[in-house]
């Protein structure tokens, strides 16, 4: 056992570093130049997939529907405003990290709370696995190999995601921030070289997929299909909103003043998310730039073994040139802000994990931080979740994004709605005239916010439903459930714990058990810690599986004339653990006021495998004896040889490393020589 929680330490220590203090969680907290790329990489990155959702959905009905695409794209960056603008709203009247949670819970009511929590906690796992598997698919591009390995590499990136956060917030944001910045950098450069290139220099840019010759897939959409393909385009392109909400969960993350950090962030966010997603789609109506859902049915004509390659790399080929290096840095740039966006939920999932286990909607350990100031089970639990999402939708993110943005959006409308509750009841009581116009103005701003995202949640449920989003509701009612469930229990057995006024009744007497299986050291050890407990009456119990060892127990004991009777009881089936709970049972039995201490003598090990041969019949014994009503379990421990080289062991490596010190001060003899009794035996 110590020889694994050794190597299990070691292997704890060079993955996520030293443990840090409490103290020093202040100097965790981030600065708006690291918040942004933390918080807002997912945000950010969804220039690199919502641009081709809008594209191959329109492609259903044609190349002409292309046409449409500029009007979509404005309309999802009205919505991207709208909700910037709310949610800088929300930073300031709730900056205590709460989020969407805490604004639906204080003025909607708990169920309202859960609800919002329920759905940002699916939200964040699809986020990971949405983003992971974009970055694959764009690594993809131009890396064949990645492409033929997708959900083998997604499941590689998100462990180093869940290692970088378990190492702490800063140093993750730190990590993080370099290649965000270049994202954006590359990708504006790449949209105003094209830009210039275009309507300055007048180049004729074609991107690869221009000459194809695509078939739609529905010949005859009527105006009400049409108009439901556009709905349905729109609803795919406000994947570009996801991880705007993340920044209200992580306002305790920013440096003081927190409020005001946090509503910068969200401006710069909106402002370079418009700014990219709208240059990426002019920039591919002006190139002829198609992109397809079903690729091998909807090309008619085109080159032999055509593979569609991403929006972002057809641009980077058609403004930098085939074969180019700025090709290969799209490329890496884009599929690693896509990795990284997955950031933003392993930011946000474990503080709000952490708000709801303080309230009782989730198990206790989420709100625990690990060694390095992080939330690491929270962490971790995102972590496999998204693998298993991963790997049941093959890394394929047109399957993923239609189960994306349901959840994302029942938090923005209801948090919205909260909104308007808090200005409300904040304006009956305010009377200053400046007060109550900035008010009125945040309240105006969130009932647009809350009518827009309603309209766009209907708009989602209705278009995306049978494609996938009954996954996310399913999911979203699963986990609400399941709050419920864990939140009732909680309170359930507080109230149960509670003290009451009566003085607790002491019991009648103190019987005391001690199982015997040999008469060796680790039972006579037993046997003297139960006399010296002074119990009313102490018994050694041992059954009889085996006549000929049984006698030999009892020959041994009268040798050494154990002060202690013996009892044997018989097992006729050969079972240990059911006699015992007899006989404890029948103990007990004549005064329920009693109390039956049993004593289990235990062996203390040094290797992992050691375990497996010790120790197994004494661990069924306590298991079962734990839910015996009255009854006592004391393990007395005695330590094997293998377990005192681990300590010596660990005492050589602490003292090798330890500074040399000066001249010995009186007293030191006393502390170094050994003392009798050191080797275990006392």
């Amino acid at each position: 056992m110590a020889l694994v929680a050794s190597t299990t330490s070691l292997a704890k220590r060079l993955l996520l570093g030293r443990p840090f203090r409490s103290d020093r969680l202040k100097h965790t907290l981030l600065p708006k130049r690291i918040a942004l790329p933390v918080f807002a990489s997912d945000a950010l990155s969804s220039v690199a997939y919502a641009p081709d959702e809008i594209l191959l959905t329109l492609s259903i009905a044609g190349a002409a529907a292309y046409v449409y695409s500029p009007w979509v794209t404005l309309a999802v960056a009205v919505v991207m405003v709208t909700v910037v603008a709310s949610y800088r709203q929300n930073v300031h009247a709730y900056p205590s990290g709460g989020g969407d949670y805490e604004v639906a819970t204080v003025n909607l009511g708990p169920r309202a709370g859960i609800g919002v929590a329920s759905a940002l906690l699916v939200d964040y796992i699809l986020t990971v696995a949405v983003s992971v598997s974009s970055g694959v698919s764009n690594l993809g591009s131009v890396v064949p190999w990645v492409a033929e390995n997708k959900v083998g590499v997604a499941i590689a990136a998100v462990v180093v995601l869940s290692a970088l956060n378990l190492r702490g917030l800063r140093e993750s944001g730190n990590a993080f921030a370099v290649p965000t910045y270049l994202f954006i950098v590359v990708i504006v450069g790449m949209i105003l070289t094209g830009l210039f290139r275009l309507y300055v220099l007048g180049d004729d840019l074609q991107a690869p997929s221009a000459g194809l010759v695509i078939a739609a897939e529905e010949d005859h959409l009527t105006s009400f299909g049409f108009a439901f393909l556009l709905l349905r385009t729109f609803s795919s392109g406000c994947a570009a909103l996801t991880g705007v909400e993340a920044i209200s969960n992580g306002v305790p993350a920013f440096k003081p003043p927190k409020s005001k950090n946090a509503a910068t962030t969200l401006m710069l966010l909106g402002g370079i998310a418009v700014v990219m997603l709208v240059g990426m789609i002019s920039l591919a109506r002006a190139t002829h730039l198609q992109f397809v859902e079903n690729p091998a049915l909807q090309i008619v004509s085109g080159p032999v073994n055509y593979v569609q390659k991403t929006v972002t790399t057809q641009l980077a080929e058609t403004v930098f040139g085939a074969g180019s290096i700025m090709l290969y840095v799209v490329g890496a740039v884009t599929a690693m802000i896509l990795f990284l966006a997955a950031n933003t939920a392993f930011n946000g999932f474990p503080v709000l994990g952490s708000i709801l286990a303080q309230d009782r909607f989730l198990p206790r350990q989420l709100h625990t931080r690990g060694d390095r100031l992080a939330f690491s089970n929270g962490i971790l639990f995102l972590a496999v979740a998204a693998i298993v999402l991963i790997v049941a939708f093959h890394a394929e993110v047109t399957k993923l994004i239609q189960l994306y943005i349901v959840g994302v959006f029942v938090s923005f409308t209801l948090s919205q709605a909260g909104m308007i509750r808090h200005w409300n009841r904040l304006l009956q009581t305010q009377r200053d005239p400046e007060r109550r116009r900035r008010m009125i103005r945040s309240r105006a701003i969130n009932t647009f916010g809350m009518v827009l995202t309603g309209a766009v949640l209907v708009i989602v449920l209705i278009t995306k439903f049978l494609l996938g989003a009954w996954i996310a509701i399913t999911m979203m009612l699963v986990i609400y459930g399941l709050m419920v469930a864990i939140q009732r229990h909680y309170t359930r057995v507080a109230e149960e714990l509670k003290p009451t006024d009566e003085r607790p009744v002491l019991p009648s007497r103190n019987h005391a058990v001690v199982l015997v299986s040999k008469v060796h050291m680790p039972t006579l050890r037993a046997v003297a810690y139960a006399q010296a407990t002074r119990p009313d009456t102490l018994t050694a119990v041992t059954v009889n599986v085996d006549d000929k060892d049984t006698r030999n127990i009892q020959e041994e004991w009268e040798r050494r004339q154990v002060p202690v009777p013996l009892t044997v009881v018989d097992s006729p089936y050969r079972e240990i653990t059911r006699p015992i709970i007899d006989y404890v049972k029948s103990v007990r039995r004549s005064s329920p006021r009693d109390v039956v201490t049993v004593f289990v003598p235990e062996y203390v090990v040094g290797r992992w495998w050691e375990n497996l041969l010790h120790n197994q019949s004494a661990l069924r014994i306590k298991g079962r004896l734990l839910f015996e009503p009255g009854v006592m379990v004391t393990s007395v421990p005695w330590q094997l040889r293998s377990s005192q080289d681990r300590d010596l062991e660990r005492l050589d490596r602490d003292l090798s490393r330890a500074p040399a010190r000066g001249p010995r001060n009186r007293g030191d003899d006393e502390i170094a020589e050994p003392v009798d009794g050191e080797d275990g035996q006392s």
